[in-house]
């Protein structure tokens, strides 16, 4: 993913400045800064919900993604799988019922569904859960669910909003232990957090904003925000 000379705004108010960075494939990367300091609206930018009035936003084949077709748009949003903080998920239904949508709104058939949707369940450890409705979940399993439901198309791209905002600490460290794993087996992880002791732990590539600016972009580094 190429980010060339960024700038996303609402009349003269810029919410992100000349941002420009490069995120490789099977990267882990996090993204830190204050409340408004313009990491929701990056990765809103990213996964293509908000366009920039200046500069690129460049996939791994260099086509500027605002430029993309309808078709090819949304053929690049299914290489992104993207988690939420409040999850957004369907509460009156199982777990299994919650993924299988996810394919259903996209028309895949039956049989393909009952193949795949097994496979990503198992990956997250919630095999065992797919037939329990998500509202007796435990925060953790719900947000298992909703990474689940992101590997549904095999994204090549995982990218999260405050994943483990709603997560107590063991859970957040469950969470981000598995997304580990699969940035290991080659997906692309991209997380905006506030979580200083999970950056501190885990000791990623770190990108902090502040005031819609990138003022620092570091390799295996901790949660200082300047």
């Amino acid at each position: 993913m190429y980010i060339q000379s960024v700038f996303l705004g609402y009349g003269k108010k810029n919410i992100i400045s000349n941002a420009s960075l490069t995120i490789d494939t099977w990267e882990f990367v996090f993204l830190i800064g204050a409340s408004g300091s313009g990491k929701t609206s990056f990765i809103k930018m990213i996964i293509g919900d908000l366009a920039p009035k200046a500069g690129h936003i460049r996939d791994e084949k260099r086509r500027d993604i605002y430029t993309l077709s309808h078709k090819e748009m949304m053929q690049y949003r299914r290489k992104l799988g993207i988690i939420f903080q409040d999850f957004k998920l369907l509460r009156k239904k199982t777990v299994y019922e919650n993924v299988a949508f996810a394919m259903e709104v996209c028309g895949y058939g039956n049989d393909v569904i009952r193949s795949r949707v097994p496979e990503v369940l198992t990956q997250v450890g919630m095999l065992d859960k797919q037939n329990i409705f998500v509202e007796l979940l435990s925060g953790g399993e719900i947000q298992r669910t909703s990474i689940a439901r992101a590997l549904i198309h095999n994204p090549d791209i995982i990218i999260g909003d405050e994943p483990t905002g709603n997560l107590d600490p063991k859970n957040s460290r469950e969470i981000i232990e598995l997304l580990e794993k699969l940035n290991q087996s080659g997906k692309t992880v991209i997380l905006a957090t506030h979580d200083d002791r999970m950056v501190e732990h885990y000791q990623k590539r770190v990108i902090a904003f502040h005031d819609g600016k990138i003022v620092r972009d570091e390799a295996k580094a901790g949660y200082i925000l300047s």
